[in-house]
């Protein structure tokens, strides 16, 4: 009964070492998919950002190998702690890693030096528990309009003919991983449901056939060509060449038993590990950068701020005219000009929040908008800052303005037509 509480005051504990570390910074790329960040730069955040792009799927790609990994090493660790090795359970995966390295490094009882690393972003800060985090993110990105993916339940799959994955078949595919690649922005298509990464129950031994479906779902979700395969939740992501795999030869419904099948089996638990680097790289390098620069120095999404950039135009016309007809009219006495301050107010306000993407009303109230008009608490305190400042000089910006316009009204003399 007192191990609950314990743990968690470790995590309380654990969570604010974390935000005492970035004080000062920004977060990294690695501290958002581990989770160790708040809103407005947390991992619900930026799946959103990416969403409005309709590049949602990189993530989506991201989460199901890293959960596929994850699945791999608690098979690893099962079988260890039945009291056998990998070697004995599977003898080709252990000659897989031992010629070529392996990621799950002393999971499966691999010398320090067999041990194959991931990239240096991707590698550091990143622990079994939050391994464990990242893998159930899609959680807290379902929002009511998604739909959610089904547990460990086999998908009726038609595997394509052999003709359409082979190398010799490329059908047209975008050239940047951040290409729309003939898909719609959520900007455009409200009703586009995203998926959920899949989350696969541990209600029984896991198998290696578990692993064979795993891949399986991940290849036809996400490497097959779009078109291909007759299911709605194909969207092929882009890869370089280099990277592309163009063939699923094993099946979740029959288990391997030739020499050449067994072999192959041997690839499943590394089989998307450098696909899943590139898109870590891909992201931190492209997408990511933009992502901060949005959130950390704004907090309004692209369709708010366009509505207040009409809103501003259509107030600032409301202001000009008033202002020109008290001067045309030569309305008396000249004090009843300063009123016009009022709509200068609001169409500057709108104007400048639509060219810095940042309301400062929000600001001070502390919130940040995550969809069109819907907004949370800004709980990163190094953002929080940056924003606060932000929203200072922003103020100050539109309160110049005002009184510079409202003053140069009041004193033009009238004269009444």
């Amino acid at each position: 009964m007192t191990s609950s509480p314990t743990m968690d005051d470790e995590q309380n504990r654990q969570q604010e070492d974390w935000l005492n570390s970035r004080k000062n910074r920004l977060p990294s790329f690695t501290e958002v998919l581990s989770r160790r960040t708040r809103p407005p730069v947390d991992l619900f955040m930026f799946y959103l950002f990416l969403q409005r792009e309709g590049a949602e799927d990189i993530l989506d790609f991201w989460l199901d190998v890293q959960q596929h990994e994850n699945l791999c090493r608690a098979y690893f660790k099962d079988v260890r702690k039945s009291g056998r090795t990998i070697k004995e359970d599977w003898p080709q995966y252990w000659e897989y890693a031992r010629r070529r390295g392996s990621i799950y490094g002393t999971v499966v009882g691999l010398q320090p030096n067999a041990i194959k690393r991931s990239t240096a972003s991707t590698g550091e800060m990143i622990n079994d528990q939050e391994k464990n985090a990242i893998t159930h993110a899609a959680d807290e990105k379902r929002s009511g309009q998604r739909s959610t993916t089904p547990g460990y339940q086999k998908e009726p799959i038609s595997s394509p003919p052999t003709a359409v994955n082979s190398p010799e078949f490329d059908p047209p595919r975008s050239t940047t991983p951040f290409s729309l690649s003939g898909r719609t922005p959520t900007l455009f298509n409200l009703k586009r449901a995203s998926r959920a990464p899949t989350v696969i129950p541990r209600s029984a031994a896991i198998s290696r056939m578990d692993l064979i479906a795993s891949a399986e779902r991940i290849f036809f979700r996400y490497l097959s060509p779009a078109g291909t395969v007759n299911s709605p939740e194909n969207h092929e992501i882009y890869l370089p060449p280099a990277l592309r795999i163009h063939t699923f030869p094993l099946s979740s419904t029959q288990e391997p038993k030739s020499q050449s099948d067994l072999n192959m089996m041997a690839h499943i638990p590394d089989m998307f590990h450098a696909q899943k680097e590139y898109c870590f790289r891909a992201m931190e390098q492209d997408a990511f950068p933009r992502f901060l620069r949005s959130k950390a120095f704004g907090n309004l999404t692209p369709v708010s701020a366009l509505v207040r950039l009409v809103v501003g135009l259509i107030v600032l016309w409301i202001g000009l005219a008033a202002g020109f007809s008290l001067i045309f009219l030569d309305v008396q006495p000249k004090s009843k000009r300063f009123f016009l301050f009022i709509p200068f107010a609001f169409a500057i306000l709108f104007l400048i929040s639509h060219q810095y993407e940042l309301d400062p009303i929000l600001v001070f109230l502390g919130q940040s908008e995550s969809t069109p008009f819907r907004t949370l608490t800004i709980r990163e305190p190094y953002v929080k800052r940056l924003l606060l400042g932000r929203a200072i000089w922003v103020t100050t910006l539109v309160s110049t303005c005002v009184v510079a316009l409202t003053l140069l009204f009041w004193a033009v003399p009238g004269h009444r037509l």
